[in-house]
């Protein structure tokens, strides 16, 4: 018997997903959403140059357009202030960024009845050593995995890692995150396509003009990148 090729959706798939994150200003949750943003994160991790408060939150979510998701992004959170931050932010996704284990994951979605995401933290120099595989086995309960370069501060830090050492079969729906720019996208997504179920992108810093200040006109050509690169391999 022929078995299905684990790939196929990302095959088929037309259009990259694109989420943006760390907002922390009015003006530029306006300016993703007229860019073209799948999704809008606030970052509620108080280490952060870009954290927002609880309330912060849910006043930033209530002026993202129809259709554009808010996600909210945790590191080794509280169970009742995800509770709260999900008040605050109906129809948010859950992002966990920090060492959250399966099984509190999985709570949390059941607890809250949101799905989650989970950071894959990959480190820069030596990804062979990072198991995506069997990290995709013990999250599989994750909507989707957000392949993250593994740098003090849980993420924003600008920086990549060797995308072509992933294994080319993962069996979970992929968001590619660190140190992704207008510049650099197309390659990303060229690069990682088939690699999973599907493929989305997640950047942050590379949409900045300093930390949790987005620059409208490097998130027009994020968007435009992805757009161009989409293009491109469906042609």
């Amino acid at each position: 018997m022929i078995q299905p090729n684990p790939n196929i959706h990302a095959l088929a798939q037309q259009r990259t997903r694109i989420k943006m994150c760390g907002f922390t200003r009015e003006a530029d949750v306006l300016a993703a959403c007229s860019a073209g943003a799948d999704a809008i994160g606030f970052v509620l991790y108080p280490p952060s140059p870009r954290n927002v408060s609880l309330e912060r939150a849910g006043e930033l979510a209530s002026l993202l357009a129809p259709f554009v998701t808010p996600v909210l992004l945790f590191v080794n959170e509280r169970a009742d202030r995800i509770q709260a931050a999900c008040r605050q932010v109906p129809g948010a996704l859950l992002q966990f960024h920090g060492d959250e284990s399966p099984e509190f994951c999985e709570a949390m979605s059941l607890l809250t009845g949101r799905p989650h995401l989970k950071a894959a933290r990959i480190p820069l120099s030596e990804v062979q050593d990072f198991d995506l595989l069997e990290f995709s086995k013990i999250h599989h309960v994750a909507q989707a995995l957000l392949l993250d370069a593994h740098v003090d501060g849980y993420g924003g830090g600008g920086k990549t890692f060797n995308w072509s050492l992933l294994p080319p079969n993962v069996n979970a729906h992929l968001v590619l995150s660190g140190g992704l720019t207008p510049a650099n996208v197309g390659d990303g997504i060229r690069t990682l396509r088939t690699h999973g179920l599907s493929l989305a992108v997640d950047v942050s810093s590379g949409i900045e003009s300093g930390k949790g200040l987005k620059d409208p006109t490097k998130m027009q050509q994020f968007v435009q990148a992805v757009r161009t690169a989409d293009n491109i391999l469906s042609s």
